[in-house]
């Protein structure tokens, strides 16, 4: 990909201040006169304290209002008037209404991130529904049959990316089994000034057009005091064959992006007020639109208590990584007089800031971004104890095979997922230790498909890149289990299987090599249990959220772990999760990473 770079003009822009915005970002009301254009006298936008909306009976209007988080006033596609979005607060057991009226020129939709419903009210366009037109009001009614941390966000477009988003608190029906004095949603995403389908043009062109974490010649020269130079040099000509690079770990850096804390700018530094001794909930929610955020509070354990919504038995950790969508609830018990809620991007390119403190006006000391982590081998090839190694990159040489060619056995399923219902279920593909060989679809060889993992690694207790051994206790997937366990006790009837897949020269997304527009949906009988095992091709983390439906995620010797509404799937990982498809209808699957949903990672699950 380095090869391609001069292709565009790179951008020269002032970092700071896309790394701290501005102290007053989102709200245009206090800049001068001249500053401000026609076009914003209409309205403000609200950023720091959504509103909190409570009962059963709710009006939302979408509309265009100006912002400015950067100092260049933009437009934002807002809920009320406010980025984020209301907070909702229902109760378990009731059933709510929402009119959702569409003041903009274009059509948009509201989608309930995690909430169980039924597909007509999940807010898909043109899988559940056929969006919201300009003028009119979509009324959404459903019960609520759950309760926790969940979030909403338009599914029309780039409308997430240029600010609809909200969160959903449910309390459950009887008293809380999480105690807190008080609580705070802390709702973390990512801005740019850039129109996100010109982020998505430039991305198309070249991939890593905002990476620049390039590898050095001062790392080269450091590889040759450690490993010798032969290993040096075999190490660089393995990355340059493979046309990759092991720095590309986000696909959009600080220098588009600016990072938001409740809709504050990092000099803006939004503030929750607690006394000494307090217990603190903090709702943590990703809702970049591109973003991994790897959260931490310097001075304070986090107890996590839910995930997804989902009470979990307690783990006191130091750092937290919140993929797109994940939500986190955590207890703290500040004593001192201030911390900082720090929220690095994956990259390590910027952070999204925030302080707890008895009075408002206070700040901690902010602790340095970490370095960069490069991929490793283990990133990209999976299991390395794998014999031969772990992955094919004949595609990335330009040696790929045509359909029907590659591995031998490869499965012909097409535009359909592959069923293993034929397989023993432990059979072939295993669950348990050992080394686990994947077979790949004939459609994965072909131009949209650059590499393929073919002895993935499966272990859960990985933080992922960036966050090993860096000295501080960070939560893995091995330490979440869901109180109560599974939903369903039954045994899987069938497993499906799908590979995550991309081509990151042309910047193309799928499922076993093939985008949306190519596929067919995914079937599932109503009311079966069954096994889905998502194996990642990619040298990308991809967090992926099935719709109306839980993914109860399982250990690597198969047994339940966690129920969750957004999994990630590290590099060259493979993961499985139970399913119970009791949701009649049409629902959509994809990666919640929003650009690579659009260029093709997503399908249609019909349960029927």
């Amino acid at each position: 990909m380095s090869t391609r770079r001069n292709f565009l003009t790179m951008p020269n822009l002032p970092r700071r201040r896309f790394l701290r915005g501005l102290a007053a970002g989102g709200v245009l009301m206090g800049l001068s006169p001249w500053l401000k254009p026609e076009w914003a006298h209409a309205a403000d936008t609200a950023t720091g304290s959504a509103p909190v909306l409570t009962g059963t009976e709710f009006d939302l209007t979408i509309a265009e209002t100006p912002v400015n988080f950067t100092g260049t006033p933009r437009m934002a596609t807002t809920i009320n008037g406010s980025i984020p979005g209301p907070v909702l607060r229902w109760r378990q057991g009731d059933t709510v209404t929402l009119r959702v009226t569409n003041r903009l020129a274009v059509d948009t939709s509201i989608h309930w991130h995690g909430i169980l419903l039924p597909f007509q009210m999940d807010g898909v366009p043109g899988i559940s529904f056929p969006g919201i037109r300009p003028g009119e009001t979509f009324t959404y009614r459903f019960r609520v049959v759950q309760s926790g941390t969940y979030w909403y966000h338009s599914h029309s477009g780039m409308q997430e990316q240029t600010g609809m988003y909200g969160a959903v608190i449910i309390d459950p029906p009887g008293k809380d089994p999480i105690h807190a004095d008080r609580e705070y949603v802390v709702q973390l995403s990512d801005w740019t000034d850039e129109h996100p389908m010109r982020v998505l043009s430039k991305l198309k062109m070249q991939s890593d057009y905002y990476n620049f974490n390039q590898p050095t010649t001062a790392e080269f020269f450091r590889d040759v005091s450690q490993d010798g130079v032969s290993a040096a040099l075999a190490k660089r000509r393995m990355w340059n064959q493979m046309r990759m690079n092991p720095t590309d770990l986000a696909d959009i850096s600080a220098y588009s992006y600016t990072y938001l804390m409740n809709g504050v700018t990092p000099a803006g530094n939004w503030t929750g007020l607690f006394r000494p001794g307090e217990k603190v909930r903090l709702r943590f929610i990703n809702s970049g639109a591109m973003t991994f955020f790897d959260v931490r509070i310097p001075g304070l354990k986090m107890t996590v208590v839910q995930a997804d919504g989902q009470n979990v038995d307690p783990v006191t950790v130091d750092e937290i990584r919140l993929g797109v969508a994940e939500t986190y609830d955590v207890i703290v018990t500040p004593k001192d007089d201030a911390y900082t809620i720090f929220a690095q991007s994956m990259d390590r390119t910027g952070h999204a800031l925030g302080t707890l403190a008895v009075r408002a006006g206070m700040t901690a000391a902010v602790p340095a971004m970490d370095k960069p982590e490069p991929l490793t081998m283990g990133d990209m090839m999976g299991d390395m104890g794998g014999g031969t190694g772990g992955m094919d990159h004949s595609a990335a040489q330009g040696r790929a095979s045509a359909a029907g060619g590659g591995t031998p056995g490869a499965a012909a399923h097409g535009g359909m997922a592959m069923d293993h219902s034929q397989h023993a279920i432990g059979g072939g593909m295993a669950m348990g230790a050992g080394t686990v060989r994947v077979r790949h679809a004939k459609s994965e060889y072909g131009p949209s498909v650059d590499m393929r993992v073919d002895t993935p690694r499966t272990n859960l207790d990985d933080p992922g890149i960036g966050l090993r051994n860096n000295g501080r206790r960070v939560l893995t997937y091995a330490e979440l289990h869901t109180i109560g366990g599974p939903l369903d006790k039954r045994k899987a009837e069938r497993e499906i299987e799908l590979h995550l897949t991309g081509n990151m020269e042309r910047y193309s997304w799928s499922f076993d090599g093939l985008e949306f527009g190519r596929s067919t949906p995914v079937h599932f009988r109503h009311g079966e249990q069954l096994r889905v095992i998502l194996v990642n091709d990619t040298m990308m983390t991809h967090p992926m959220h099935m719709h109306g439906m839980w993914s109860e995620l399982e250990s690597p010797d198969g047994r339940f772990q966690v129920r969750k509404h957004t999994i990630n799937v590290q590099p060259a990982q493979r993961v499985s999760f139970l399913v119970t498809a009791d949701a009649l209808g049409r629902w959509a699957w994809h990666c919640h990473l929003l650009l690579h949903m659009d260029a093709g990672m997503f399908r249609e699950i019909v349960v029927a």
